[in-house]
């Protein structure tokens, strides 16, 4: 990530804030994180300047297209040129599958497909112009096997691994690297809280729930300038979950 710029989204805590992190502490020049959580936007903003990188906090949606590309738009103001961009923003309901409703069915397109649609719209304007770029996006295990409990997430998430793919194939020309991530159960302050851990790890054969920077090893593998070959792949970060 040497002297490189990257923007998180869905960055103020979990995954994307050990993702922004790793990425200043491993010598990007600049990170900015996108949130609709102000608090956390802040508090990140405050860890990666300790760090030594260029901070830049963003607050707001990109459920809504005109306003993700505003919200990109001014982080890359911020940084200047924009190597890399990483999807991190999602929701985890758990629900039977009987008992979906049509609001949270809504709500959990809206925001893990829907915002990293917008975001990588977005991004690819920008990055197409310097013939350089890579995008990660966040997918989920269970998209790869059967979730009663949380079925409209595991399809939300497989729509975010076929829309990544898509976006890959489109845009390959331009030189713009474009993976995803599916992690296995992760260790979250959010996890931990709900009870969520022991579960997750006796869900793998490793016998333990993935540590946020478990998975930011690979996520900033492939935004970085190390990723030179890889695009429209989906890389399972799981813990041997899917095998099990």
């Amino acid at each position: 990530m040497d002297g490189r710029n990257i923007v998180v989204v869905g960055g103020a805590g979990g995954l994307g804030a050990a993702t922004a992190k790793l990425a200043a502490s491993r010598g990007a020049a600049g990170v900015a994180v996108i949130d609709v959580d102000a608090e956390g936007v802040g508090a990140i903003v405050e860890e990666l300047n300790e760090l030594g990188c260029q901070a830049a906090g963003v607050v707001g949606s990109a459920v809504m297209a005109e306003p993700a590309h505003n919200l990109f738009g001014e982080a890359a103001d911020r940084l200047g040129q924009v190597h890399a961009m990483v999807n991190c923003a999602g929701l985890y309901p758990r629900k039977p599958i009987l008992e979906i409703t049509d609001d949270e069915w809504t709500a959990s397109f809206d925001v893990n497909v829907r915002c990293t649609h917008n975001m990588m719209a977005a991004a690819v304007e920008h990055m197409r112009d310097h013939k350089d770029g890579r995008i990660v996006n966040i997918s989920s295990v269970d998209a790869f096997k059967p979730h009663p409990r949380n079925a409209h997430y595991a399809a939300m998430k497989a729509a975010v691994t076929s829309l990544t793919k898509s976006f890959a194939l489109e845009f390959a020309p331009d030189q713009i690297l474009i993976n995803s991530v599916a992690p296995g159960g992760i260790a979250t302050d959010k996890a931990k809280a709900a009870g969520w851990v022991p579960e997750l790890a006796a869900a793998t054969p490793l016998g333990r729930a993935a540590e946020p920077d478990d998975i930011a090893e690979m996520v900033i593998f492939l935004a970085s300038s190390r990723n030179r070959y890889t695009t429209g792949e989906n890389v399972i970060v799981g813990g041997g979950y899917v095998m099990h």
